[in-house]
């Protein structure tokens, strides 16, 4: 078995930091170090006093330590960590523009009067989740040992759960929409038509090669170390002509 020390060290490099973002922003909150209202999303304090850290700070906030954080942290270590390594294994390019684009679309959704929120963490973690099920749609979840569902269903059941336990449905259902949203321009769209909107941009691969992030096998950039980019390991699909 090995230790813990061991296990965070074989994490892959995106659903680890994430993660470990999250934890330690919960644990600054209890020290009263860090107040949630000097990095949650306010939109006139983000234009009028040019807070532009609020865009990136209220995603790594998932609420005090509670059975609710315990659970969306362990489905970062298990969805996110499952997906970075196996649906986007050699990607980390692929899986970073995919958490950029949900940040970016929750965002989006959240200025919208009936979707406003000032943390967006949870979507994030819902969004990887719905993301996740369609990956691997067809995974038998035992839920506390009391209900055997296919992994399909699984982000519907969490809102289910967030009803038994009092907990807000807006912040899943926010990532239910932008994990669909996400999964039907990047797989289901370029299935039918063989076009892809949602192309990884450049820029992110600088980022991943530049700074060494993981590893993207079909990277149009090449790392200055070794400069090989490799043969796409990643999902295969065939598109229409």
């Amino acid at each position: 078995m090995s230790s813990p020390a061991e296990y965070y060290n074989s994490l892959p490099p995106i659903s680890k930091a994430y993660g470990t973002l999250c934890f330690f922003t919960t644990v600054l909150f209890h020290l009263h170090i860090l107040n949630p209202e000097f990095i949650g999303l306010y939109y006139p304090f983000v234009f009028k006093k040019f807070e532009i850290w609020r865009l990136f700070t209220n995603f790594f906030f998932l609420g005090p330590f509670s059975i609710n954080f315990g659970i969306r942290l362990l489905m970062i270590a298990r969805y996110g960590v499952q997906l970075e390594k196996g649906a986007f294994e050699k990607r980390t390019a692929d899986f970073l523009w995919m958490m950029i684009f949900g940040a970016i679309s929750l965002l989006v959704l959240s200025a919208i009067p009936l979707f406003k929120l000032s943390f967006l963490g949870i979507p994030m973690v819902s969004m990887l989740l719905y993301v996740w099920s369609r990956e691997y749609p067809n995974s038998q979840i035992n839920m506390y040992g009391l209900v055997q569902l296919r992994s399909f269903y699984l982000p519907w059941a969490m809102l289910g759960l967030d009803v038994i336990f009092g907990s807000p449905l807006l912040p899943g259902f926010m990532g239910i929409i932008v994990g669909h949203l996400y999964y039907f321009l990047a797989v289901l769209h370029p299935l039918a038509t063989g076009k892809n909107y949602l192309k990884t941009p450049k820029w992110v691969h600088s980022i991943v090669a530049r700074y060494k992030i993981g590893v993207q096998a079909n990277s149009p950039v090449r790392p200055a170390a070794n400069g090989g980019t490799g043969a796409f390991r990643g999902r295969s699909y065939r598109l229409n002509q």
